[in-house]
């Protein structure tokens, strides 16, 4: 199985939390993980561990892709984590053979996080770098950058697969937060306490807004 490595040592199982969010960019030569959970004002978010799995180019699609799955059940079986954010598919692209390797990997990807008991949260790559740049289409030098600013990173985490990785956990954690704050707004209105109620509400919108 080939080893992930990134900018981040291998967080201790321990010190997981049970409300983290791993992101993947999936792909079949690299893939990008990520693991974060909230994080105490003035940080949005803590990274737990992050890095690339690399499949090697000589090797056959179905044997990449069990290496893909091989290397994704290790990560984690050690980091449980309570979701799977990974980078959704869009139904037009320049170069189409490009799409379907995506979907294989992304295939793999999604039947793993099904048979660990993970929740799974599409996001879309447009709105992943819309939501840390401003820009939906930014550059990868800029989304490096903007992940290092966004969590108090001491350098560019490289390569630019766990950035995006990073920038996908990011993104579900904060998707995840907005459905949380709904669903206890949902819960104060069976329960008939309104206090605080409306504040909540704005809170899951702004949330939303942001994805």
């Amino acid at each position: 199985m080939s080893s992930p490595s990134g900018p981040s040592n291998r967080a201790a199982p321990s010190r997981i939390k049970s409300g983290s969010v791993l992101g993947v960019d999936p792909g079949l030569l690299r893939t990008g993980y990520a693991l974060l959970d909230g994080a105490d004002p003035p940080r949005e978010a803590r990274l737990l561990e992050a890095g690339v799995i690399r499949l090697p180019r000589e090797r056959s699609l179905p044997d990449r892709l069990t290496e893909l799955e091989k290397s994704l059940t290790t990560i984690i079986g050690s980091t449980r984590p309570v979701l799977l954010a990974c980078e959704e598919l869009y139904a037009h692209y320049r170069h189409p053979r490009t799409a379907i390797l995506m979907a294989h990997a992304r295939g793999v990807i999604l039947a793993l996080a099904a048979r660990c008991g993970l929740r799974v949260l599409p996001v879309a790559a447009t709105n992943v770098k819309k939501l840390l740049t401003g820009n939906g289409h930014a550059s990868k030098r800029q989304m490096q950058a903007a992940v290092a600013a966004t969590l108090g990173l001491p350098r560019l985490p490289e390569p630019p697969d766990v950035a995006d990785a990073i920038a996908i956990a990011l993104c579900g954690l904060r998707l995840w937060q907005a459905q949380t704050l709904e669903r206890a707004h949902a819960g104060a209105m069976i329960n008939g306490a309104p206090g605080g109620v409306g504040r909540t509400a704005r809170v899951a919108r702004r949330r939303r807004a942001m994805l």
